[in-house]
Parts: structure tokens; sequence; C-alpha cells
């Protein structure tokens, strides 16, 4: 099988991987390819599977991506996503091999990548990366982990912003903080708004616009992430059932 890069001059013809043949999420989607083509000029990477499937790798330059962390001359992944079928048939390795060999040829010192401390939805799993020679590096609450490989030993250690050992905001009620990279998290955003709101609940939603706002962020998953009261609940992306179980739950715990 074959792969390739979607680029600034194919991606209008391509898919990028996520909510395939989802109507529903076609406008997320599109800004979603808007937000790729402007970290393009960047140092964005966006690598795929040639067919149409779940598989693919998108990462940059550890300081222009939007996450809270300091990784200077590091590489970081935003995405290794390989699902489905296509699963124990070498793609992950073959994937972060290409960001590897990308990281190296532009003289950086390593690659980051914040994994769950166990399996969860949406975070990586720890277990590939130790695999493939990655150490953990930082932690911070409830269960994210950067985790690095380093070919220079000399390099300064990569670590989460203070901002964020803290998984507290001043804000009441649902606050979301998000931002384009993830079409699940845009198509979301209304129909949770509605639910809470029909609770009784306030509810805000906080895009984060810029790599500065990113970096800036209470958040640690700056693609999603939901805090009640102030306190960080999760950053899973989740259906309006669940949704609804987890304000439940929220409200009688």
């Amino acid at each position: 099988m074959s792969y390739i890069e979607i680029t600034k001059d194919n991606i209008e013809d391509n898919h990028i991987c996520c909510a395939l043949g989802a109507k529903q999420y076609e406008n997320a989607i599109n800004q979603k390819k808007r937000w790729l083509k402007a970290r393009m000029d960047k140092g964005l990477v966006f690598y795929r599977l040639n067919e149409r499937a779940k598989v693919f790798i998108e990462y940059l330059p550890a300081d222009e991506a939007w996450v809270p962390i300091n990784a200077p001359n590091f590489m970081y992944i935003n995405c290794l996503w390989v699902s489905g079928r296509y699963k124990n048939n070498g793609h992950a390795k073959r994937l972060l091999d290409k960001c590897i060999a990308d990281a190296k040829a532009r003289g950086m010192d390593g690659i980051v990548h914040i994994a769950g401390k166990k399996k969860l939805p949406y975070l990586s799993d720890k277990h590939f990366f130790e695999h493939m020679g990655f150490t953990l590096l930082d932690e911070a609450g409830p269960y994210f982990q950067l985790m690095a490989l380093t070919w220079n030993s000399l390099a300064a250690s990569p670590a989460f912003k203070q901002q964020v050992k803290s998984d507290f905001v001043n804000e009441k009620g649902i606050t979301i903080y998000y931002t384009a990279q993830c079409p699940f998290a845009v198509g979301m955003l209304e129909d949770l708004r509605e639910l809470t709101e029909k609770k009784g609940i306030q509810f805000q939603s906080i895009q984060l616009s810029s790599k500065e706002e990113a970096q800036k962020s209470p958040a640690i998953w700056t693609t999603f992430s939901v805090f009640f009261e102030g306190e960080f609940v999760t950053h899973e992306i989740m259906s309006i059932n669940k949704f609804e179980k987890l304000l439940h739950k929220l409200l009688f715990a």
C-alpha cells in the first residue's frame, strides 16, 4: 500500500481521514482543512495511507504546535491514528518513521507527543511509543504524559508549561476549550450547548484561534477539553447520550 502527503495544492481534492462520509461534519472538515493549510506554511506535514481509511500522521515543529509545551527544536506529533482493519499491519511504525526521518533532515533534536497514562479515547497508547524508544519526560493531571524520542543528548528536555500543572480555571458551569484541529470537536459543540443549557447549566465554548492562545491555554489537550465549575473533567469528545450521563454525574456526585 502506498502513502500520500496532503499539501496546500491537493488538499481540496483529498480526504483528511476524519469523519469520512459524515455530512453533518462537512463544515467542521472544511474548517480543519483551512487550519491545516495555514499550518503547512509553518512546517506542518499531513501524511496518510492512499486509501479511504483513517490511517495518518500529522506533525509540525513543536514551537509552532498549538499545545502548551516547551520543546525547542523538537517535532511535535499532533495525531498518529491507525484504525479498524488497518491495525497491526505496520502502518503506525511506517508513519512514525516518516516523521523521524523528516525531523532528522530538518536538524531537530527529537520528537514529542502527548499520550495517556492509561488507554483513553483520542489519546495515543503510550506502550506503542515506549516500544518505539520514547521515554516519559513530564506529566500533568489527571492523566497526560509527555513522551519524547531524543537523539541529541545535549538537547533541552521538553516539558509541559507551568500553567497546566493546575487543572483548574476560573469559570462557572461547563467550559469547553477547543480548536479547529478536530472536526468531531467542532461538529459537536452546538449539540452539547443545547443539552447543557436545557439542564439549566451555564455553558461557554472558548475557541483557541492562534498558536499563541493555544500555547498559553490552561487546557493541555487544546483540541477539546471540558471543565466543570473550573475543574478539568475530560478531553473526550463524546456522544450526546454519553455527555448527558456525564452531566448527571457531575451534578449529583
